[in-house]
């Protein structure tokens, strides 16, 4: 299965405009604000990968000062539209020197690495956002668990690709976000929580906490496998492996 990145184009990104914060995707936004609060001290935040600007927002929301970048002209076209106050910038091929180092207290990183394939691309791209990391500041990556490829969910649909369950870590895999018009399925990369472990520790940054949220069932969503198996991971990262 070659890999294709399919977040480049204007139909995909016209889509995922209109995703908000309901069913699956709630579970990775929900608990946020408690690990801002735990981790994060000051206000300025870079939302890396921040596509048509749905995280971008919500972090303006908890009142970080907050640019997005994005290498797709299309999903920031979109970012701009719908929010033409925001602060979205256009980073080609990944080039973060025109963003100042050692200035922001927060990194957001919202199923970005998803779709970022090569532990070297990975490895680099985190030492680079280390870099523009306060000292005291923390890097906070949501990640799709391996378990989403193999289940179903309120928002994603993975029954039409059984091959999913032979993939090894780096391979690609195929999910169906089901609230989107395109149901085009989306190409993913298999990295496993070892798999980011070692690039984390590669790219000198250690994992202050772990996350894997389920639902409570107190959430007003038709939860499909959400209650009992965490579709997402949530890793806090400070600098320094230690």
């Amino acid at each position: 299965m070659p890999f294709v990145n399919c977040y480049e184009n204007a139909t995909r990104a016209a889509a995922y405009s209109k995703l908000e914060f309901s069913n699956t995707y709630h579970l990775a936004f929900r608990d946020l604000p408690a690990v801002f609060q735990k981790y994060v001290t000051g206000r300025a935040a870079l939302d890396f990968g921040s596509g048509a600007g749905r995280s971008t927002r919500f972090l303006q929301q908890l009142g970080f000062d907050v640019a997005g970048v994005d290498v797709s002209p299309h999903m920031l076209s979109k970012a701009r539209e719908i929010d033409p106050n925001g602060d979205y910038r256009l980073i080609r091929d990944d080039d973060m020197t025109g963003l100042p180092r050692g200035s922001f207290s927060l990194v957001l990183s919202a199923f970005t690495f998803d779709n970022i394939p090569g532990r070297e691309t990975k490895t680099r791209l985190f030492r680079d956002l280390r870099a523009l990391l306060r000292a005291d500041g923390a890097i906070v990556n949501i990640v799709s668990s391996p378990d989403i490829y193999l289940h179903e969910w309120a928002s994603f649909s993975t029954k039409d690709f059984p091959e999913n369950r032979h993939a090894k870590p780096g391979d690609p895999v195929k999910i169906i976000t089901t609230e989107l018009a395109d149901t085009t399925p989306a190409v993913d990369i298999l990295w496993p929580d070892e798999s980011y472990r070692d690039v984390y520790a590669s790219a000198d940054l250690r994992v202050a906490d772990a996350l894997k949220p389920v639902a409570t069932g107190d959430e007003p969503f038709p939860w499909i496998s959400e209650a009992y198996i965490a579709p997402w991971v949530i890793y806090v990262l400070k600098p320094g492996s230690a």
